[in-house]
């Protein structure tokens, strides 16, 4: 015979609610009636709670396997008591909980209603209905209703869980307040929280996201007797990591890996960021790799974490293979996926990628932050991109966002585009609208317009723009006096001092050494090149190698050629150039890559001769002599170092011819070298 309906709980209900607190799930309890009539009964107790939690305890292993023999009971189907035992069994009394449970989550808030619902259940409810019904339900405000009403007809002999299915209803609805307030009532009444109590409360906190009280209910557990399982302390990890207590949490990430906890897809997530936060790129892909080796599947805040590593990493082409993979595993790109893609694209200069991603955030009707199109227009400005500039520049003003509008970064990046491409007219333009804008010009925009009016040759609007520098209170930094001493480079020997005066004023020592190149002051020997070292060993790493070139670029525009070899011997002795000039077995070779155009016309004036003084004293020459100008174009001008440096070796009747096999390369014979060097010492002897 079937038994009666007692005062009982499923092990299997009762150790999934309790301990897999951190992934919900729906469950059949009890087991449903098979094909053949067997109806199954279960004869756990809710005293026996503190053994089910532990699903290797012995003792559980024993009464399982004693109530399961004792709980079948085969039943004909055909027999007209089959119908009668079915609806005794608790399965039809479980069905019935159900619906009172739909019926609680949608009547009124009101005690009154309630409990007429409630009523529906008769005189003869016990513990098991009120945890059935609970556990079932999802509005918090009648669900402690409920639970009023079963604790005043019922004495609940374990009145913790009751309260813990409650305390998992207002977790449901990221209730924190609630549930705090639902732990203070279970202390005022006698009741002793347990584990479950505190995990469901951490939980709820980490769902609200709010890792401090999480923090705080986690450092409560043992003031009260409890011991967090291992997934409460993965769950941790991740609430100590969005706190901001890196230490711990990678302290617990080390042990969870030791003793093999199960860890969630958040809290990988959050571990990426830490590690990417950190500037531990390398971490992040080890951490996703573990996770794919523990076969937890990623998720969108897994793989939008790993892209904004990379993409500050920059790494351009790991963000590319990660958003492959993410959407090969079937998952479509949020908006957070579209921002880090843009962001790690922006940053390392892959235009193409980026105005793709863009465009397809355009046709899906994704609005852009404006940081989003400050990115685009940074990127754009880096590489020259001007016409997709002003495309993007005017798509943003459209926007009906008002997030969305330009701000002073944005106009910062539009007057550099066209400040480098020598617009004038269309930088002032802009400059004109970003002051209708509410927006005064900072010193990034005075930097781009020192370059833009340098460039078409108006001298004296250079001389404006640095004197509005203290109109708007503003001095000039390093990069700004570096811009000022680019323009000397293209400027007019008749209005170099015009220059020099502003130069002096921005930096003293700056100043100096261009006065003594400009006036072409007689000096005490060594006088320039001290003052030189002095300027250049001050510097940042950043401006160092620019102020270089551009003071001696001034020198060979001034036909100052020993001074410019000069600043090239500081520039060597102090690092900022390396490794210009190598010597293998086989090939001598002179590299001009990252140097200006006078710099590389010195260099290549002490390199030849060197080449003199070798042949002079009997060195043997390699078979090959190469020079590498590299073989890109400026970015915003079809002119390259190679193709100026062409015409260069052409007028010195040089036999170096631009390899066609390595772009930027113009290689000679060792041959075709000594009889050149000895023409060109023949042809001195004569003059001389």
């Amino acid at each position: 015979m079937a038994s009666t309906p007692s005062s009982t709980l499923s092990p299997l209900y009762e150790s999934n609610i309790f301990c897999n607190f951190n992934s919900p799930q729906k469950f059949t309890f009890p087991l449903k009636l098979h094909s053949k009539s067997c109806i199954r009964t279960t004869q756990v107790s809710l005293q026996e709670q503190s053994q089910v939690s532990n699903p290797n305890n012995s003792q559980y292993s024993d009464r399982k396997a004693v109530s399961s023999s004792k709980s079948k009971l085969w039943v004909n189907p055909k027999s007209p008591r089959a119908s009668e035992l079915k609806r005794k069994s608790y399965d039809f009394r479980y069905a019935s909980l159900m619906k009172v449970a739909e019926s609680l989550d949608s009547c009124k808030p009101v005690e009154e209603d309630v409990f007429n619902v409630l009523a529906d259940l008769g005189d003869k409810i016990v513990e098991q209905d009120a945890v059935v019904t609970l556990n079932n339900m999802t509005n918090a405000e009648t669900a402690l209703l409920a639970m009023k009403y079963f604790q005043q007809r019922l004495k609940l002999s374990k009145e913790v869980i009751v309260y813990n299915v409650t305390l998992k209803v207002l977790r449901k609805n990221k209730d924190l307040d609630r549930a705090e307030k639902v732990f203070d009532e279970m202390l005022e009444r006698g009741v002793k929280p347990d584990n479950v109590t505190f995990s469901t409360i951490i939980s709820c906190a980490r769902q609200c996201n709010l890792p401090e009280k999480a923090i705080e209910w986690f450092e409560k557990l043992p003031s009260f007797g409890c011991e967090p399982d291992d997934v409460t302390y993965s769950v941790m990890i991740d609430a100590y990591g969005k706190a901001g207590n890196v230490d711990m949490a990678l302290s617990l990430y080390d042990r969870a890996r030791t003793e093999k906890w199960r860890i969630d897809a958040v809290t990988f997530a959050t571990l990426i960021r830490i590690y990417g936060a950190a500037g531990n790129f390398d971490g992040c892909l080890n951490v996703y790799e573990e996770m794919k080796a523990l076969s937890v599947k990623p998720n969108m805040t897994v793989y939008n974490s790993l892209l904004d590593a990379m993409g500050r990493a920059r790494r351009p082409w790991q963000a590319k293979n990660i958003y492959g993979e993410m959407l090969s595993n079937g998952f479509q790109p949020s908006w957070g996926t579209y921002a880090s893609l843009i962001r790690a694209y922006g940053r390392a200069r892959y235009s193409e990628d980026a105005l793709k991603i863009y465009k397809e955030m355009k046709e899906k009707g994704l609005e852009l932050s404006v940081v989003l199109y400050n990115t685009l227009l940074a990127m754009c400005a880096d590489v020259g991109l001007t016409d997709e500039a002003v495309n993007i520049f005017e798509e943003m003003k459209s926007s009906a966002s008002e997030t969305c509008q330009p701000d002073s970064w944005t106009y910062s990046s539009l007057i550099t585009i066209f400040s480098c491409s020598g617009k004038v007219s269309e930088a002032e333009f802009t400059l004109n609208e970003m002051m209708e804008a509410g927006f005064e010009p900072n010193i990034f925009v005075l930097t781009s317009l020192i370059q833009c009016y340098g460039k078409a040759g108006r001298t004296d609007d250079v001389v404006r723009t640095f004197d509005r520098l203290s109109d708007l209170g503003l001095s000039a930094d390093e990069r700004f006096t570096g811009c000022l001493l680019n323009v000397l480079t293209q400027t007019a020997k008749e209005d170099l001092h015009k220059l020099t005066i502003c130069l002096e004023r921005a930096n003293p020592k700056l100043g100096y050494v261009v006065k003594f190149l400009v006036d072409d002051e007689v000096e005490e020997k060594g006088a320039f090149k001290k003052h030189a070292t002095e300027l250049l060993d001050c510097a940042t790493t950043d401006v160092q190698k620019a102020y270089c070139n551009c003071l001696i670029d001034i020198c060979v525009n001034l036909n100052q050629l020993e001074r410019a070899c000069e600043l090239l011997d500081v520039g060597l002795t102090l690092n900022i150039y390396t490794d210009i000039m190598s010597r293998t077995a086989t090939q001598w070779s002179l590299h001009l890559k990252s140097l200006s155009l006078g710099a590389a016309l010195t260099a290549l004036h002490i390199w030849v001769n060197d080449l003199n003084k070798a042949l002079e004293s009997g060195e043997e020459f390699p078979s090959l002599l190469g020079i590498n100008t590299g073989h890109g174009k400026h970015k915003y001008s079809e002119k390259g170092l190679a193709g100026v440096f062409e015409s260069h070796l052409k007028e010195l009747n040089a036999p170096f011819h631009e390899a066609p096999d390595k772009a930027g390369w113009f290689l000679t014979t060792k041959v075709a070298a000594t009889s050149w060097l000895e023409s060109r010492r023949a042809q001195e002897v004569v003059a001389a």
